[in-house]
């Protein structure tokens, strides 16, 4: 049986307006410098992510989506304005509770993969359930079940010099998602992969959204995003345009030829 990547603190129901508000920015501006120095990299942005909703972020250098993805990762503070995850307002909390909350309620997944050489892919698995208290019997049991979610069976005790690209990136977003988070950021995470290898992590994505989880991408590449249920694009710092992918496709073995 799949696993369900619903997150135990969720409202139940469809997916869309009657579904809970996982992640939500209300009138976010960041800014950085003072005086003639200061520069405004998010400018009174909102935005909210429902359960299971899938969302691509797309824009050039300086739009503010990094910026909007380090507030949402819980990185950063917003200059003025709320961020809430999953019913938080992350201002209340200190560092220690910020990094908690990271742990337990976000995934993460990169352009660079971040795995530790010296661990096998098992244990680069294990390691957020290491800093969540978990017992290390459940840590290898939920490991073991999440690499043979992604298709890594059989590279249990590889080390990270001895798997490929994608096989490096899956052992990533298995890490991303062993702990069961609320909200799935990836950072253009196949940008480091050729085209087959990235159509897989792509299928990847779809699945594990199809199965509850919620994600956000952020991509310069239009099939990418097309690959997304919702795509907003930044522009100076806010949302300029917000679109539904031109195709229903959410699988790259059912995209035609």
């Amino acid at each position: 049986m799949k696993p369900d990547f619903s997150p135990i603190s969720s409202i139940d129901g469809p997916r869309g307006r009657d579904s809970a508000v996982v992640a939500e920015l209300r009138d976010v501006s960041k800014s950085y410098g003072a005086g003639n120095n200061r520069v405004l990299a998010l400018n009174h942005l909102s935005l909210k992510v429902f359960q299971g909703d899938y969302l691509a972020v797309m824009g050039a250098s300086g739009s503010g989506k990094s910026t909007a993805m380090n507030i949402l990762g819980c990185l950063d503070q917003p200059s003025e304005g709320e961020y809430w995850l999953d019913r938080c307002h992350t201002a209340d909390l200190n560092d220690d509770q910020l990094a908690d909350l990271r742990n337990r309620k976000l995934g993460f997944v990169f352009q660079q993969f971040y795995l530790l050489r010296e661990l096998t892919a098992l244990e680069n698995v294990m390691l957020p359930m290491v800093y969540a208290g978990v017992s290390r019997a459940l840590q290898r049991q939920r490991a073991e079940e999440v690499l043979v979610r992604v298709g890594l069976g059989k590279r249990l005790h590889n080390r990270p010099n001895q798997l490929s690209g994608g096989q490096q990136q899956r052992v990533a977003i298995a890490r991303a998602i062993i702990n069961r988070p609320v909200l799935l950021l990836a950072d253009e995470p196949t940008g480091a992969l050729d085209s087959t290898t990235s159509n897989e992590v792509m299928d990847l994505f779809a699945d594990l959204n199809q199965e509850g989880m919620t994600i956000i991408l952020v991509t310069h590449e239009r099939d990418v995003a097309e690959r997304a249920r919702r795509i907003v694009h930044f522009a100076d710092g806010r949302i300029q345009e917000a679109s539904s992918p031109s195709s229903a496709v959410t699988r790259s073995s059912r995209v035609a030829p």
